[in-house]
């Protein structure tokens, strides 16, 4: 257990040091203690007292618990077939956003060549933005057909009927960008 509560504190410790661009000496100086301990402390074979631990978090404008707490990943790879997805008949809606965020909604469409993807309204206050990824569809908005093109965008009122019709020969992909209205409290 104390070998791995030290590897997490030397991991922390040389994360948050170099996240504020702190040499190991910069950092011994302001948490008062000596770069050789410091220098241990990173190594993961020390075993510092608490007032060091406490010196040091309060150097680092942390808690104690985010120096000894396994590391935070810096960032998370998530494969393609672990977002979620969905299938309308033949178009397949792939969620881009693998976490929810309150307001926003991000997805790839792929539609395949000669159909049509009737999109269900959402609700009113909603901006939709569709960004042409691949191919060449049709976007049907109240009525009003919008040609998108690889690079092109629409952006709307979310709480209207829409369409995306490919009459190509190959699969076309839209990502919808939608940002939610807010809900009333």
């Amino acid at each position: 257990m104390i070998d791995i509560v030290s590897t997490n504190l030397a991991l922390n410790v040389r994360h948050l040091r170099s996240a504020r661009q702190l040499s190991q000496a910069q950092l011994a100086e302001i948490a008062g203690i000596p770069r050789p301990t410091l220098a241990n402390l990173e190594s993961g074979k020390a075993n510092p007292t608490l007032s060091v631990l406490m010196r040091l978090a309060s150097a680092l404008q942390v808690l104690i618990e985010e120096l000894v707490a396994p590391p935070r990943a810096s960032a998370t790879h998530h494969g393609a077939d672990d977002l979620p997805l969905r299938q309308r008949g033949p178009v397949s809606i792939v969620k881009v956003l693998p976490d929810a965020m309150r307001g926003l909604d991000i997805e790839r469409i792929q539609v395949p060549a000669g159909h049509l993807f009737s999109a269900i309204p959402h609700a009113r206050g909603t901006r939709a933005y569709l960004s042409g990824q691949r191919g060449r569809v049709e976007v049907n908005v109240g009525g009003e057909v919008h040609v998108l093109e690889e690079g092109d965008v629409v952006v709307f009122r979310g709480d209207q009927r829409h369409s995306i019709e490919n009459r190509e020969a190959a699969e076309a992909v839209v990502l919808r960008v939608v940002t939610l209205a807010p809900v009333p409290e």
